[in-house]
């Protein structure tokens, strides 16, 4: 394969998002939340990988006629915000006037963050969450938490989009990388554990959600509050 093919395989292979997108949105209009976040979690793999395939084949110049970016982006609003911000009002986890203003918080927040041209950092994090809502619903699904709780979460990460406060990437982020990597694996098997199993899900694989959530939702915070060791002359 040429290398102009390979780079246009890596923009096919990101389209692919698009499709998941349908599948979990076909899945949650009947209610299938399990199928429905099985879909969403191929969907972030895919998300996962396409970004260091599009760098390695350099498909910004030997394939410049699709943006990637805009690609992305397109993908990544269906996925990480619209499917699970429709999951989390449709399920009743947020009843009556909450889940109404949950929904509107998230959709009409994110879609500002998307179009800020200040969402990542010189070290290739994000400035304020960057709307990983399918990442934040999964977990509200299976461990189904005091409503108020997670109306508070809601609202302050929503609030943190409009801030400087660091959120890793999990595979971008050079610091701390390969435990940002290892966090993200577990959360994925933990995430795909849960869903399995319709979201009655035993302790420990509970536990593994919320832990690997936190990580990934205050590292970057850590980060920024832990000073690097300058390396040795």
């Amino acid at each position: 394969m040429t290398p102009r093919l390979q780079a246009l395989a890596v923009h096919l292979l990101t389209a692919t998002g698009a499709v998941l997108a349908m599948l979990a949105m076909l899945a949650a209009v009947k209610a299938q939340w399990s199928l429905m976040y099985l879909w969403l979690v191929v969907a972030l793999v895919v998300d996962g990988i396409d970004g260091p395939l599009a760098r390695r084949y350099h498909v910004k110049t030997l394939w410049p006629t699709y943006d990637g970016v805009l690609l992305d982006l397109i993908i990544d609003y269906l996925t990480y915000v619209f499917i699970p911000a429709f999951a989390l009002f449709q399920s009743g986890l947020l009843p009556g006037w909450t889940g109404w203003f949950a929904i509107i918080v998230i959709t009409y927040a994110s879609v500002l963050y998307f179009a800020d041209t200040r969402m990542k950092t010189k070290d290739n994090s994000f400035a304020g969450f960057p709307a990983c809502w399918n990442m934040v619903v999964l977990t509200f699904f299976a461990v189904e938490p005091n409503f108020w709780i997670m109306l508070f979460i809601v609202l302050a990460l929503a609030g943190t989009m409009f801030t400087n406060l660091k959120f890793i990437h999990p595979v971008r982020t050079d610091r701390w990388h390969w435990l940002n990597i290892a966090m993200t694996l577990g959360w994925i098997g933990f995430a795909v554990w849960v869903a399995m199993v319709d979201f009655v899900a035993p302790t420990v694989a509970e536990a593994g959600l919320i832990l690997t959530s936190i990580y990934l939702a205050l590292a970057g915070i850590a980060q920024q509050l832990i000073p690097e060791r300058d390396a040795p002359a």
